[in-house]
């Protein structure tokens, strides 16, 4: 049966969202018809009032009812109402192509194959509680794994009972170390692996049950460190081994190539990656710098990678790591390009940052009656436009001599916070949706929005409301 999409949507919508769909259709097998609810802005609509205004049996053909993205209430509700599947579209008419070519793909983000270790370097320096906290806080951004760091002529009295703390809170530990007695203690307190063993501290394995990370003595002496895991794998040993990621112009392309090759002579064997000789020694924003790495580990099947957060810069590797690990997986099993899967780690640019041409504005512009004041971004600049007047500039203070606020300071404060936050828009290539917060990928944790629940007024609006009430 050939799909027939009905779309709710407002009046001043109406006309933008069936040239949009009269486009796509002719390349898309599926018919459609738009239905105006009764409302001028679709974003005000809600489950309620579209049950008031609407007929249950409005489309007897529609195979599948799209309404508005920030349309709100149950959906369920909506569904019970017609007896037809329902569904919330894009909160942007050009993002309704996309919607339409992603339906019934089942991308799943929830699945991974390399495992975080979390390092936490100044773990001697730090109190068990405030290493508790800070586990914690990697184990919610994505660590499997809490390393303790124990620092170069650095004592650590609490190591044991540290470890133990973490193991009593069903933390997976590893313990970084070149000193022995550390990675004894730690293997003897519960550690489950034992990081950077050499040639000449293998023998601990032969002590305790911990899991040892090996390492070379030397990155460029591959032979001697390919006779340790041939040592190790003859005494049927588990262990995961490390070639040393290099920093740029340090041997990093040809760290990259020893883990290549590491690989391909040993096909078999677990496999760790250190990142923050990448992250932490580049003064270069790490979600795209996590994104490749993490790419490498999926090619390579690394199954374990080293996430530092030292480095200010750094204070997000691990959650950007555990996207990019996602994104990774995802893209290896549905065999695609790690493109539009995620925004998580786009964090200062969009794939799609302007839905609407300034002629698109224009003709939007020509259907509002009101004077309050709509916001747009596109590449021609910022727009501002109400029932009267269009405006267009590069620059947001260049809308004072326009705006016609005068003794209205909360309506002045609401402008111009806006204003800065589309300017900011224009500048990086961002996507701007006014009353919305800016996206900024994983790097920023915005509460997501309930669409079952109205929003709570504005800050000028809520200032107004106690006022008048006091």
């Amino acid at each position: 049966m050939e799909n027939h999409f009905v779309f709710l949507t407002g009046k001043l919508a109406k006309i933008s969202l069936e040239k949009v769909l009269k486009d796509v259709c002719q390349k898309n097998d599926f018919t459609y018809e738009v239905i105006d609810i009764g409302v001028n802005v679709a974003a005000l609509a809600t489950i309620d009032m579209i049950t008031k205004k609407l007929d249950s049996g409005i489309s007897q053909n529609a195979t599948k009812i799209i309404i508005p993205g920030r349309c709100r209430g149950d959906i369920d509700e909506l569904t019970k109402f017609f007896k037809k599947e329902c569904v919330r579209g894009p909160e942007e008419l050009k993002d309704i192509p996309g919607f339409l070519g992603l339906q019934g793909k089942d991308l799943d983000l929830s699945k991974y194959d390399t495992k975080i270790i979390g390092e936490i370097t100044e773990a001697p320096n730090m109190g068990i509680d405030e290493i508790i906290i800070q586990a914690n806080k990697y184990k919610n951004d994505g660590a499997d794994i809490i390393d303790i760091g124990c620092l170069p002529s650095t004592e650590f009295p609490h190591l044991s009972e540290t470890v133990q703390e973490l193991k009593r809170n069903n933390f997976m530990v590893s313990i970084d170390s070149l000193n022995p007695n550390d990675l004894l203690k730690g293997a003897n307190a519960g550690a489950d692996f034992l990081l950077s063993l050499q040639e000449k501290t293998i023998w601990i394995i032969d002590e305790v049950e911990s899991i040892p990370v090996i390492i070379p003595d030397y990155p460029e002496e591959e032979k001697n460190f390919y006779k340790l895991i041939d040592r190790l794998i003859s005494k049927n040993k588990n262990f995961i081994a490390d070639s040393i990621l290099e920093p740029i112009n340090f041997g990093f392309t040809d760290s990259i190539v020893r883990y290549q090759r590491l690989r391909k002579i040993y096909p078999d064997i677990e496999i760790m990656m250190g990142i923050g000789n990448l992250t932490e020694l580049t003064h270069a924003d790490t979600a795209g710098m996590n994104a490749l790495l993490f790419g490498i580990a999926s090619e390579l099947d690394i199954g374990y990678a080293l996430c530092t957060q030292v480095s200010e810069h750094c204070n997000k590797a691990i959650i950007e790591g555990n996207f990019a690990r996602r994104i990774m997986h995802t893209t290896k099993n549905y065999n695609m390009p790690p493109k539009d899967i995620s925004n998580k780690l786009l964090h200062l640019h969009e794939r799609k940052p302007f839905p609407y041409s300034t002629e698109e504005l224009r003709d939007m512009w020509s259907n509002v009656k009101d004077k309050n004041y709509r916001i747009y971004v596109n590449e021609d600049g910022i727009h501002v436009f109400n029932n009267k007047n269009f405006y267009t500039e590069t620059d947001a203070a260049e809308f004072y001599q326009y705006l016609d606020i005068k003794n209205d300071d909360g309506h002045a404060y609401y402008l111009g916070m806006e204003l800065e936050r589309a300017q900011i828009a224009f500048q990086l290539g961002k996507r701007y949706d006014q009353d919305e917060m800016l996206k900024w990928g994983c790097s920023v944790d915005i509460s997501e929005d309930d669409i079952m629940k109205f929003k709570k007024a504005g800050h000028t609006m809520r200032k107004i409301k106690n006022n008048k009430e006091s």
